[in-house]
């Protein structure tokens, strides 16, 4: 059985990393080479690296950022914000990246999916979705632009295309969630794992050891992201795994 994945996320803004409440307030949290370091230390299997306000601020991501954090931890890096382009994907992958996070750019230009996917492998393509509960309550709408613009696009659909030209795997994040430590959406998150063959990586709202156990148990993701929780030192990720491994949930210790 495969395990499942504990990935903190480093949500960066002007080089420091952040976190804020339903994608606003942003708190300055600290340095990502240090932070991503401490988290490789504790076992994370995964660390992703988001420039979140790259594709809003109409500039590149941080290479340079990347390629100290790269140069510093040794488990796989994602890294997402403001890639748009081939040649985007190209130099965040020579600056250490293993995989890219695209958003924005793939909602603009789904054929960026299928021509990434082609020229680099569909392992190094993940599509972040982030994804909000419609008013009548019937199905999520996809957000771009760091959650300031609705698509009027349906999330589970549009991860469905999204698979079908290539993406490898996918970022799901709920904005109702989102820095509310109130949980998981495990509505949201079951209805995207129900759709999709490639795996689902679960973001927003986690605040608790069972919300952890409650999104593997409960529905299909392969991995949990969190940042409050860990950025804070409310939990380690060596506690998360302890405490899923306790209760039969197979995590790599």
């Amino acid at each position: 059985m495969l395990t499942k994945r504990i990935i903190p996320c480093l949500d960066v803004d002007m080089g420091k990393v952040v976190k804020g409440i339903n994608f606003v307030d942003l708190q300055d949290v600290g340095d990502p080479v240090k932070i991503a370091q401490h988290y490789d230390k504790q076992g994370a299997d995964e660390i992703v690296f988001l420039d979140i306000t790259a594709t809003h601020e109409k500039r590149k991501t941080i290479v340079n950022l990347v390629e100290k954090t790269a140069e510093k931890v040794f488990i796989p890096l994602t890294v997402g914000g403001g890639i748009s382009s081939l040649d985007d994907f190209k130099n965040i992958l020579r600056a250490g990246a293993d995989k890219i996070s695209v958003n924005s750019s793939a909602v603009k230009n789904p054929g960026l999916i299928y021509e990434a996917a082609d020229k680099f492998g569909s392992q190094c393509v993940v599509v972040a979705v982030d994804a909000k509960k419609r008013k009548n309550k019937k199905g999520w709408d996809v957000f771009v632009e760091g959650g300031r613009e609705n698509t009027g696009m349906d999330a589970v659909e549009w991860i469905k295309k999204a698979e079908s030209l290539g993406a490898g795997e996918v970022l799901l994040t709920s904005m109702d969630a989102d820095g509310t430590e109130g949980g998981y959406d495990i509505e949201l998150t079951r209805a995207v794992c129900s759709a999709v063959n490639i795996p689902v990586i679960a973001s927003g709202g986690c605040g608790s050891l069972k919300d952890f156990y409650r999104v593997f148990n409960e529905t299909g993701a392969d991995a949990a992201l969190a940042a409050s929780l860990f950025h804070y030192g409310e939990l380690t990720v060596c506690d998360v795994k302890q405490y899923l491994k306790d209760r039969d949930v197979p995590v790599r210790m």
